[in-house]
């Protein structure tokens, strides 16, 4: 569309404040914007054909939604000319400045005026044009620097032991101290305290949100609008969903550890939230006053990080071996099926491969059991080894921590080895991320250019944590495998006179069991591996 053309200046005065320039104090203030740029309009004797606000935006980006309109206005020809305070208040991004000024406003025949830098398009011969690429440098570094600061001060905090969020998570509320410490909300804690113990029984999330639910108890947000007064927001928080319970499953915080800076924006330009590594958050150990105790909170955690959540049946329960039992051929899940037959109308429970189940005889070979013949291997067995734990106990202990520190020493060398590595590697693409971005102020190479390798050092970091991560879940999973034997053998007592198998009791002892085929080739016999949680056979 061709842009009308107005032989008088018609302006638009733009006023911008972020988060971090009320800081600077009254002089910057939106009130104090527009009285200064008002009556430099009026002196000139200009039309004023709006006034365009973004109050609590950055400048480091154009998407605000008063400098859209500006500019949509501008492109259409609703004006000729656009005022602001000082070059900072139209943006921090010295590129995006720059691009709008030198070459967008002029293809429109828009006039820009950045009144206290004596900035003005129609005099381009001035000193403080001559200026303005390094105003526009110099707002971009400033950008930059406040945002290094808050994130030192924030980080500064969060290891002071201040709660920095605005809000405590259901089953606390904030303290009216100084760290605004989390202080119990008994009534939603029992709320807290039944989810966790119910989830460190086996049952799935899906199964305690609809019991909690059923017995009338208010989701967190209906709960935190009728104590609090905070309105809910959206039809579906007016109810209990899995994806609440597991919100509340994942908070360290009830357990009594304050956990700070989880995520952080990629760059004080790129608002982009990504999650920051575990080794890199800021945690601190018995804060506040705990919800639950750190067994049930490590029960629960030992539970999630099993290979199986198990599925749920018609009748809304999880069987105690769903999930756990594969496949020795194809590795798929064994699936429970129940049928009703006979006179008596008598149950049968059986397992299948899914593989073979799902998509047909000839995608994997028959494995079929019955559930009553494996539920007895698998109860005699625990009660075989139970006995031989009470019997033996001390031993058991000696043998088991004499082969684990064995077997580790090697393993965790090479481990350390390989996050040694790829730290270094993610140092090194910090130093070629600020080396890049040097030569784009610089002018030795494109913004595009530039932001394209940074884009890619970024993916490539991520990745290198992420498998730091894993190394070093590796190395604590292997030092808690040394260091738990006793809990493990404390669980497998329980067990000595077990007659009923249990979902709780699978999710304690077994890490899988292993169905071997029901008709081995040359007669061999049927495979039925049993991997228990710690490798007791090795020393029994």
């Amino acid at each position: 569309m061709e842009p009308k053309r107005n032989k008088n200046y018609i302006a638009g005065i733009y006023l911008r404040l972020s988060r971090d320039d009320e800081r600077a104090g009254e002089s910057l203030s939106i009130e104090n914007q527009k009285i200064l740029v008002t009556k430099y309009v009026k002196e000139k004797g200009w039309e004023i054909k709006d006034v365009y606000v973004d109050d609590g935006y950055s400048g480091t980006n154009f998407d605000r939604p008063g400098v859209k309109r500006l500019l949509d206005d501008a492109k259409e020809g609703e004006i000729n000319t656009i005022v602001v305070k000082d070059l900072s208040r139209f943006g921090r991004n010295y590129i995006l400045v720059g691009q709008y000024i030198d070459y967008v406003f002029p293809s429109f025949g828009i006039r820009f005026i950045a009144i206290e830098d004596r900035i003005d398009t129609a005099s381009k011969d001035t000193s403080a044009m001559d200026m303005m690429p390094i105003m526009n440098v110099f707002n971009e570094w400033h950008s930059a620097n406040t945002s290094k600061k808050i994130r030192a001060v924030k980080y500064s905090c969060a290891q002071a032991g201040k709660y920095l969020a605005s809000k405590a998570p259901y089953g606390y509320v904030r303290k009216d101290d100084k760290n605004h410490t989390p202080i119990i909300d008994e009534e939603a804690a029992q709320v807290v305290r039944r989810i966790f113990e119910r989830r460190a029984k086996g049952e799935s999330a899906y199964r305690i949100a609809l019991d909690l639910q059923a017995d009338g108890i208010s989701s967190p947000a209906v709960y935190a609008e009728r104590k609090f007064g905070k309105k809910v927001t959206g039809e579906g928080h007016n109810f209990w969903s899995p994806a609440a319970v597991r919100g509340i499953l994942a908070q360290q915080l009830y357990v009594g550890d304050l956990v700070q800076q989880r995520v952080k924006h990629i760059s004080y330009k790129n608002k982009k939230v990504v999650k920051v590594p575990k080794e890199e958050q800021v945690i601190i150990p018995n804060n506040h006053e705990p919800i639950i105790s750190r067994e049930l909170w490590n029960k629960v955690k030992e539970l999630e990080a099993t290979a199986s959540t198990g599925k749920i049946t018609k009748e809304r329960v999880t069987p105690a071996l769903s999930g756990i039992m594969r496949c020795s051929t194809c590795g798929a899940t064994m699936e429970y099926h129940k049928t009703v037959g006979g006179r008596r109308k008598k149950h049968l429970v059986t397992y299948e491969c899914g593989l073979r189940n799902r998509y047909g005889a000839d995608k994997c070979t028959k494995h079929y059991i019955n559930g009553d013949v494996i539920h007895k291997i698998i109860l005699d067995d625990i009660r075989a080894k139970a006995k031989i734990v009470a019997e033996d106990e001390e031993g058991i202990r000696k043998r088991f921590i004499r082969r684990n520190a064995m077997l580790a020493e090697q393993s965790d060398k090479e481990t350390a080895k390989a996050i040694k590595m790829k730290r270094a590697r993610i140092a090194a693409l910090d130093d070629l991320m600020s080396k890049a971005y040097e030569d784009k102020l610089l002018g030795k190479m494109p913004e595009e250019l530039c932001m394209k390798f940074i884009d890619r050092y970024l993916a490539e970091q991520e990745n290198l944590r992420k498998e730091v991560s894993g190394f070093e879940a590796e190395l604590r999973n292997a030092k808690d495998m040394r260091e738990n034997i006793d809990e493990f053998m404390s669980r497998i007592k329980k067990y000595l006179d077990v007659t009923v198998i249990t979902r709780e009791m699978m999710l304690e002892l077994f890490d899988k069991i292993i169905i071997g085929e029901k008709e081995p080739p040359n007669g061999a016999p049927r495979l039925i591996q049993l991997v228990y949680k710690v490798d007791i056979d090795s020393v029994l």
